[in-house]
């Protein structure tokens, strides 16, 4: 089972960190966290690797769909997109909303997963 949805884009890391967030902005999505993993295992145990962030992405009107339909839900919230480099290439991936319904068996949670995929795929493709 695929989890993730992923763009491959040319550019900056930080060119692309800032067009992320404007797409998903622009597709209803703030971002509550930011993990930055390079800076982190860097800090915590000398480890050097490439960039690599975590954005939290949340999408308040379907946050609320998915908690009203399974209060455990937030496991799985909020939405996190990676950005991170791999050679002169900077991959977006973003998890793949399905993973909420085939998780949780619960048929109420489809279209909260098709919306939220459907906005995603859609920030995404802006990018590209």
């Amino acid at each position: 089972m695929s989890y993730a949805r992923t763009v491959t884009l040319t550019g900056t890391f930080d060119e692309t960190v800032e067009a992320v967030r404007g797409a998903l902005a622009d597709q209803g999505f703030g971002i509550l966290t930011e993990i930055d993993v390079q800076a982190t295992l860097q800090a915590k145990l000398g480890h050097a690797m490439e960039p690599y962030l975590i954005l939290g992405a949340c999408n308040p009107p379907l946050a609320r769909q998915a908690l009203d339909a399974d209060r455990a839900i937030g496991l799985l919230l909020p939405c996190n997109v990676v950005v991170r480099t791999e050679g002169d290439q900077v991959i977006v991936q973003a998890i793949d909303p399905s993973t909420l319904v085939t998780l949780t068996g619960l048929d109420a949670m489809a279209p909260v997963a098709d919306e939220a995929a459907r906005r995603l795929d859609a920030a995404l493709t802006a990018l590209t």
